[in-house]
């Protein structure tokens, strides 16, 4: 059984994968771990299961599911203003096409997690260097919005999907409303209840060395870029909400199952998470617009029978999938960041499911073919 799978996610070694971990589970059991390649490409030594990644954007789907519990709790509302919470966002500026003029609209809550509020992903904008000038390169993260917020939005809070720094943003936004440190907020309530022993958002400096060999494509073949977080660790003390957790796929799979079993939300809430909230305006500038909806914080089913899955993504490659009809969870851990095989992975999902349902998959490998120039046999 998953032969198919098998072979997809095999041509991503030949296309510049170091290696590889997918892990599958249906009704609550593994039904598929497999792994190939090579964990350190370099002395040869093979995926073992046991890799502790950069997880980058998957980290997301955490930072999400910490701020709906404490929305579960009554705490805040979706359409409260951050700058209830956070005064230094109460008045904003926006970039036009005659120069920057004061925002029209305010940030609200469910901007941050919708992806709707206006920042940019600029990790090295004049105001966050000036952050790390400051603070002696520690950035603490609740410190640090208090610079962002000088930045001018790229636009109107609400009027556009665009995929940003929200949710660094609200990791923030967490400790304020729980009135603790984003990274220990995690570690007490997603973290150690799941079992989630190596997976943190604030990895100190001699653990660096836990961390499997990263790697980056270039030149059209895969360079070892050290352990440490590309681009999104703004300093010593900022857990980035958005990409700054770091985890193993024995973890990950633990923190899915919380989410799909409703361990760590509450039925309703995981209903409201993977429900599609884009307007049809900021849908236009969603990127999976033609496959996928967009809840609070994950891609979502929106009507296409081929893909009932939610869920997110990684830079290095990583990719995580919920199918709540299905019963399906799945985590694909990698570690290579600009992966030439970043836009096809959600296939993945597409094959675990047609091999699970026992479904023809020849059309996945047609699909592939057509819309990516993608060729496998079957």
């Amino acid at each position: 059984m998953f032969s198919a799978t098998k072979k997809f996610c095999d041509s991503f070694l030949e296309k510049g994968l170091p290696g590889f971990d997918l892990a599958v589970f249906k009704g609550g059991k593994c039904i598929l771990r497999y792994m190939n390649g090579y964990s350190d490409l370099e002395n040869k030594v093979k995926i073992n299961g046991n890799e502790r990644y950069n997880i980058y954007s998957c980290s997301k789907g955490i930072t999400c599911v910490a701020a709906l519990q404490l929305y579960e709790k009554g705490l805040f509302s979706l359409e409260d203003k951050l700058s209830d919470y956070m005064p230094e966002f109460g008045e904003m500026t926006v970039k036009t096409e005659n120069g920057i003029k004061k925002a029209e609209n305010p940030i609200l809550i469910k901007h941050l997690f919708e992806m709707t509020a206006g920042f940019s992903y600029n990790c090295c904008s004049e105001s966050l260097k000036r952050a790390f000038a400051d603070t002696n390169g520690r950035v603490p993260t609740r410190e640090a919005m208090k610079y962002l917020a000088k930045e001018p939005l790229l636009f109107e809070p609400g009027d556009r999907w665009q995929y940003s720094l929200c949710h660094d943003v609200l990791a923030a936004f967490v400790e304020v409303v729980s009135a603790e440190k984003f990274e220990i907020y995690v570690k007490n309530n997603i973290f150690d209840p799941m079992g989630m022993n190596n997976s943190t958002f604030m990895l100190p400096d001699n653990e660096l060395d836990t961390i499997s060999c990263q790697y980056r494509f270039e030149d059209g073949k895969a360079k070892n870029i050290g352990t440490a977080i590309a681009t999104y660790k703004i300093g010593s003390e900022y857990a980035s909400g958005g990409a700054g957790a770091i985890s193993t796929v024995d973890d990950y799979m633990k923190f899915l199952e919380g989410v799909r079993t409703f361990k760590l939300l509450k039925p309703e809430t995981v209903k409201l998470f993977m429900t599609d909230r884009l307007s049809e305006s900021q849908k236009r500038t969603f990127w999976t617009k033609d496959t996928h909806g967009y809840g609070l914080g994950v891609r979502c089913p929106k009507g296409n029978e081929k893909y009932l899955d939610f869920g997110w993504g990684g830079a290095a490659n990583a990719f995580w999938a919920i199918d709540m009809e299905n019963e399906i969870s799945l985590y694909f851990g990698a570690h290579l960041l600009s992966s030439p095989t970043q836009g096809i992975r959600s296939m993945i999902y597409r094959l675990v499911r047609a091999e699970v349902l026992n479904e023809d998959y020849g059309e996945i490998f047609n699909e592939l073919e057509k819309l990516y120039d993608y060729t496998l046999t079957y």
